[in-house]
């Protein structure tokens, strides 16, 4: 296999074109980490903190130059790419303080004198397969924690984020002693392989794949977790500021033209709510800035493949189309941000994450039809929920079935400090992010500390 990588926004610019390194380059790289391992975690609190505080300090030094690459390797938006990097700086600085956590409690015994330990302690090895939508916080939010807790880290990017990864892997192996972060450029070959040696594995992609890495990593009894992507909902109450409402919802569809696990592809209107969702959706949608993600003000830039262009048109063909449905005559990738309805219960739309600035508008009698709408996705990421109404934003909390709702938010944004996931065919296993990424990267061991028995 060779590894290719090019700018979405001008196919004919090719950033990466080199060899995968194949199953055995990862097995060394593995052992490389191993070998590196117990001095990183025996090093102590303090140098991995420090370590840590380097990283973000070295991205921060090289914001510009970073989001210029991720314009143009991933198709990402400018303004987009900044707020990408400045996150990825405060997700490195904000587990460089976790090495100073406590790892464990102290308890009485049940009976007699001596003490009970408990001990969170790194589990070795942490293979890391990541995405090309977030080419720099993706990797971060999985290795900074990982490496806090005293693991080492191999990390396999998607191949259209080749050079993302390698320029953050220059950074970040500044800071870190030989072998403790480690890049191995490649597709399936080389992602299976990691999955067969690492101690613990962490992935974001799709639900077909994500569904391999499990049944592999847990036949092999390590932990694993998998983000597998969302079919998310917001759902819009008569009494919501529908103009509001309609904005949040345009820039969850068209933001960075839809690539986001986070974004909305199904629009919910309750009652009397569609007929105004319906014009001031579609009129924010047309209004949308389409074109060269190198242009500060573009919000929906080209999607990643030709393949995924031609995924997103087909999507809204046989639709109502209330706004978009055309692919621009220009080079790149590029499909207008659409809204679609009169979508049939069995449509793609409403049963697959299509990953492109396209969604369906469909209509609810009540609150309880839309969130029984909500629900039937196999899917549970994310949910919004736009209303005036506490009670009513109350009462949908515990009853939608996603991992995170947000009220009179968008479904896009992610608060790195707290837990990330989602319900269903989204998500398997613990959570991201926040302490709860501490916990995944670490295994608890209970010590017993029993007195001696006293010779006379």
């Amino acid at each position: 296999m060779t590894v290719i990588s090019r700018n979405p926004a001008d196919p004919t610019d090719v950033l990466v074109d080199l060899p995968a390194p194949g199953a055995f380059a990862v097995a060394d790289s593995v052992e490389r980490a191993r070998a590196a391992q117990p001095g990183w975690a025996d090093g102590g609190a303090a140098a991995r903190s420090a370590a840590l505080g380097a990283v973000a300090a070295a991205v921060e030094s090289a914001g510009d130059e970073l989001a210029a690459l991720a314009v143009r390797e991933v198709g990402k938006p400018l303004a987009e790419a900044r707020a990408e990097v400045a996150r990825t700086v405060a997700i490195w600085r904000y587990y460089a303080q976790a090495p100073f956590e406590p790892t464990g409690a102290v308890h009485d015994t049940a009976a007699g004198p001596g003490l009970l330990l408990t001990r969170r302690r790194p589990h070795g090895v942490a293979g890391l397969i990541t995405p090309w939508n977030f080419p720099f916080a993706i990797p971060s939010w999985k290795a900074a924690p990982a490496l806090a807790a005293g693991n080492a880290v191999v990390l396999k990017p998607a191949p259209e984020a080749t050079a993302c990864a390698l320029r953050l892997a220059e950074l970040v192996r500044q800071a870190l002693p030989e072998g403790v972060f480690t890049v191995v450029p490649g597709g399936a070959v080389e992602g299976g392989a990691l999955v067969s040696a690492a101690d613990v594995v962490s992935f974001t992609g799709s639900s077909q794949v994500g569904r391999t890495v499990v049944r592999s990593a847990t036949a092999r009894g390590i932990p694993v977790q998998a983000e597998m992507g969302g079919l998310n909902a917001a759902v819009v109450l008569p009494d919501a500021d529908i103009a509001q409402a309609a904005a949040h919802i345009a820039a969850s569809v068209a933001g960075y033209a839809g690539q986001k696990c986070t974004a909305t592809s199904r629009v919910i209107a309750v009652g009397a709510a569609l007929d105004p969702l319906r014009e001031a959706l579609a009129e924010a949608l047309r209004a949308i800035p389409v074109g060269d993600p190198a242009v500060p003000a573009t919000v929906c830039g080209p999607l990643i493949t030709e393949a995924a262009r031609d995924e997103a048109a087909a999507a809204w063909q046989g639709l109502s189309v209330l706004a978009g449905g055309t692919v621009p005559d220009r080079p790149g990738w590029y499909a207008a941000p659409t809204l679609v309805e009169k979508a049939g219960p069995g449509h793609r739309l409403l049963r697959e994450e299509v990953f492109g600035p396209v969604a369906a508008l469909l209509p609810a009698r009540d609150l309880d039809h839309a969130v029984r709408i909500t629900n039937a996705a196999r899917y549970g990421l994310v949910t919004s929920v736009h209303t005036a109404d506490l009670s009513a934003a109350l009462g949908a909390l515990d009853r939608i079935d996603t991992g995170m709702i947000r009220i009179n938010a968008p479904t896009t944004g992610v608060d790195f400090h707290l837990p990330f996931g989602g319900a269903k065919a989204s998500s398997f296993g613990p959570r991201e992010q926040g302490r709860a990424a501490l916990d995944f990267y670490t295994a608890t061991r209970t010590y017993t500390l029993a007195p001696a028995a006293v010779r006379s």
